[in-house]
């Protein structure tokens, strides 16, 4: 007799409590005011982007909430901001929190020397931090990439490290979150980046290649 077909495991919806709201209320407060860069829209809608990108690929509510959280630190206070994050949302978020945080002090070092400070971190961070930080980043490139289409070449006098270095950080962050297993999301992030030096009519130096039969979600906890 033929062997049974094994049943699909049933997937579970994240479940999100009270404290997810709490979380969002707490980052809108914080970032009121704020608006994403030489625009008018809220700043809250990245939150809100980050964190969907981290249900979408696997995340939980913790990490959810760390995406909501994520820029409260280098953005609202520094480091006594995360001693709050951790009192109102726990240890756990507040990791992730620090770990997608590239400066807590005032005034912020110099930005080349932040992002290298920031793409060693992310050499030793756990995969959750790994995973919020690239939702964080895919977010922003997708924004950039939007908006390269609007206005062109001049879309770079926004960013502090401007054209050539906004391009390395990208691909500085996309050899880092490919070097260890990857997931969705990073193959999310490889195209992303892709497209916007395609975009910005620039060659790619030396970018790892991975071939798509071996990119596969993997469980976000895991390295």
């Amino acid at each position: 007799m033929a062997a049974k077909p094994a049943r699909a495991k049933a997937l579970k919806p994240v479940k999100l409590s009270p404290r997810f709201l709490r979380a969002f209320n707490f980052a809108a407060e914080k970032h009121s005011g704020q608006a994403r860069k030489a625009s008018t829209v809220p700043y809250i809608a990245h939150l809100m982007g980050v964190a969907s990108l981290v249900l979408e690929f696997g995340g939980d509510e913790d990490m959810a909430i760390a995406a909501l959280l994520h820029d409260v630190v280098e953005d609202c206070g520094g480091a006594p901001m995360l001693k709050e994050v951790q009192r109102r949302f726990g240890p756990r978020v507040a990791k992730i929190v620090a770990g997608c945080t590239d400066s807590d002090t005032y005034p912020k070092p110099p930005w080349h020397e932040r992002k290298e400070t920031y793409i060693r971190h992310l050499k030793s961070a756990d995969a959750e931090t790994r995973l919020v930080s690239a939702a964080d980043k895919l977010n922003n490139i997708r924004s950039t990439l939007a908006d390269y289409r609007e206005v062109g070449e001049s879309i770079w006098a926004r960013f502090t490290g401007a054209r050539e270095g906004t391009l390395w950080y990208y691909r500085a962050l996309l050899e880092e979150f490919l070097r260890r297993e990857p997931n969705r999301l990073f193959r999310e992030f490889e195209l992303a980046v892709r497209e916007l030096e395609a975009a910005a009519s620039l060659k790619s130096p030396r970018l790892p290649r991975r071939s798509s039969s071996k990119l596969h979600e993997v469980n976000p906890c895991r390295g």
